[in-house]
């Protein structure tokens, strides 16, 4: 996939920093955003419905898959495919002729005078050699557009998921992505220098061979013609039974996909919980028996179309050799011209057999094309038109409310306000909404009603790329991508120099885990940060929002008990972090609650209590009982000297 961009929004354990293009959308009425729908917003579903795209159940034919491979790609992959199709057509009519020249040389060589075959020969030589050369230059232009398109639609699929809203990202986008990128792609590729000649030789040698038997016999070339639409009808048919079967195949890969994720990204609990690596490994072999299940489904819908398309043709040969016969036996026919119109005849239905081998790659590629679409159909959260700049790094939520896909709401009627350079701590059960809060901040969905502000501004009025540059997002699931040490720090601000990335390790105590690795900082983290313990992938990534160096930080603190050596480290780098910036953290630590200047709980999507640790603890509710029961729990310690904010 592309470049940088597609590395952000789908990683939920680093400081965001996402690079996307702007895509212009009408600015929001008032301070509802009802008429813009997106990925997280009520009734997106019903949207995703409009427009003109079409559903893959109808796109049944090659000129369809064509015209869906134009749509996904730019001006100048569509201008080489164009001149690959025009190099097929024209290959297609040099095969056709060369067919129709067997006649008057069969005819010849049987005849009186088998020497008047020469010039006719020489004609048939000349037109197999230049249908040869043509089609080399196809092929080789159809390798050549192959490369092209997978190159462009990676970096398409790459930017494009890159702006979507986080939303868009559910536990089956990884299988799903994973077979678009590589399945899905890898047989787009192969259209141009695979299927195009056999599909258009299909559909226009046998027309242009009917059209060319005229010059000979009008009447074996009209019982030709009679018999081709038959055979349309039955490729057609065949087609149709096989389409439903594709599709359940296509579906029951990626659930395969996503399965065998799971299992590998598993492996530790499972081996750690026999009871769960026995339900793992069920669910695995219940999907990957169904995609077994349904490849034979495939196969076994495919022969009923393939025998009724091979007895088709059978006849219609049969319909012209036995019409052919009986103008012969009425002396209206020479044997000889016969017997050159028979082979011509077996001719004409060869590329249409060909083709018809072609079914299930059509229609597979004609699916790839389809999720392609509709993936790149799916909404990126809108540009403003009129984008406003914030004064500040204050932020604001007004009477905001947000609601998932589903309809499940998630916020109601919420709104407070974090003063720049405060500290403001949500707690709250699980699945009370802060999380939500926090990403609404940085825009990874837009808001069902009401308005978030930062700076004074609506973040729907901010560029993303401005936005983002106010933020730091520190999730507790931190996520590091495969490389060193170096780049994942520098991932916070690319264009830092070497001090700066340095400088912003030492404040979060990573050169500790430099000096101790072998290779330094050039050590190699690992897929996800994997050679790493917990506590030292999250000072990382505090260090790679220490460089980034943003106004606002948006911290999830990490739930899971760290050893005391990375307890430390990780409470002075969050201190580091945390230095004369606004913070919104979701606590699950006492002492950073104690050092919050603001305290909101959360309870059901709503704020039921607001203040400081001493004002909640007087109200005796909801606060006073988490504070209580948290006191009491394993894990919880508090601190005489309360985190800096």
């Amino acid at each position: 996939m592309a470049g940088p961009r597609a590395q952000h929004r789908v990683a939920p354990g680093q400081p965001v920093a996402v690079h996307r293009r702007r895509h212009h959308g009408q600015r929001h009425p008032g301070r509802r955003h009802d008429g813009q729908r997106h990925p997280g917003q009520r009734h997106h579903g019903r949207r995703r419905h409009h427009g003109r795209r079409r559903t893959p159940s109808r796109d049944r034919g090659g000129r369809l898959m064509i015209r869906q491979l134009m749509a996904v790609v730019g001006p100048a992959e569509r201008r080489l495919l164009r001149t690959v199709l025009a190099l097929q057509v024209l290959g297609a009519v040099l095969q056709a002729v060369a067919f129709v020249l067997i006649v008057p040389v069969l005819e010849r060589l049987l005849g009186d005078e088998p020497e008047d075959a020469w010039p006719w020969v020489w004609a048939l030589a000349a037109a197999a050699l230049a249908q040869s050369v043509v089609h080399y230059l196809a092929t080789k232009g159809g390798f050549k557009a192959g490369a092209a398109l997978s190159k462009v639609l990676h970096n398409r699929i790459g930017d494009h998921v890159s702006a979507l809203p986080l939303g868009w990202f559910g536990p089956t986008r990884t299988g799903e992505l994973s077979n678009l990128t590589t399945q899905s792609v890898m047989g787009i590729m192969r259209v141009p220098g695979y299927l195009f000649r056999p599909l258009i030789s299909g559909l226009l040698t046998p027309a242009a061979v009917v059209l060319l038997m005229f010059a000979f016999d009008w009447r074996l070339a009209l019982a030709a013609a009679c018999t081709a639409p038959f055979i349309a009808l039955v490729l057609r048919w065949s087609t149709g039974r096989t389409a439903t079967a594709d599709r359940l195949r296509a579906e029951a890969m990626t659930e395969g996909a996503n399965r065998v994720i799971e299992y590998a990204e598993n492996q530790p609990v499972l081996r750690a919980f026999p009871g769960s690596r026995a339900a793992g490994g069920n669910r695995l072999d219940e999907a990957l028996s169904a995609q077994r299940d349904a490849g034979r489904q495939v196969m076994v819908a495919g022969v009923p179309g393939q025998v009724g398309f091979t007895l088709t043709v059978q006849a219609a040969f049969t319909v012209i050799l036995v019409y052919g016969t009986y103008l012969a036996l009425g002396g209206s026919l020479d044997v000889p011209e016969l017997l050159a119109l028979l082979v011509l005849a077996a001719r004409f239905v060869e590329p249409m057999a060909e083709a018809a081998n072609l079914g299930s790659a059509l229609r597979s590629t004609r699916a790839a094309l389809g999720r392609v679409q509709r993936l790149l159909d799916e909404k990126p959260l809108p540009e403003p038109e009129h984008p406003i700049r914030p004064s500040g790094a204050d932020i604001e939520f007004e009477a905001v409310e947000f609601s998932y896909d589903d309809g499940r709401t998630v916020l109601e009627d919420v709104g407070f306000r974090i003063p720049e350079r405060t500290m403001t701590a949500l707690i709250g059960p699980s699945g009370s909404g802060k999380t939500t809060i926090a990403r609404l901040i940085a825009r990874f969905w837009d808001v069902t009603s009401g308005a978030v502000r930062v700076g004074g501004v609506d973040v729907r009025d901010l560029p993303t790329e401005d936005l983002m540059s106010r933020i730091s997002v520190v999730f507790q699931d931190v996520y590091l991508f495969e490389g060193t040490i170096e780049d994942n720090i520098r991932a916070g601000r690319p264009d830092a120099t070497d001090a700066e990335v340095r400088r912003a390790a030492e404040q979060a105590r990573v050169d500790e885990i430099a000096e101790r690795l072998p290779g330094g900082w050039s050590a190699q983290v690992g897929a996800g940060g994997a050679a790493l313990s917990g506590g030292e992938r999250q000072r990382i990534s505090i260090a790679r929002a220490l460089l980034k160096d943003a106004p606002i930080v948006l911290l999830d603190e990490a739930t899971a008990s760290l050893d005391p050596e990375n307890e430390r480290a990780v409470q002075h780098a969050l201190s580091e972090l945390t230095r004369d910036r606004t913070l919104l953290v979701i606590a699950h630590r006492l002492q950073t609650v104690l050092a919050a200047d603001q305290i909101l709980v959360l309870d059901e999507g709503r704020i039921v209590q607001r203040g400081t640790h001493r004002e909640l603890i007087a109200q005796q509710g909801r606060y006073a009982d988490f504070w209580a029961e948290r006191s009491r729990s394993r894990g919880w310690r508090l601190s005489r000297t309360p985190v800096a904010g």
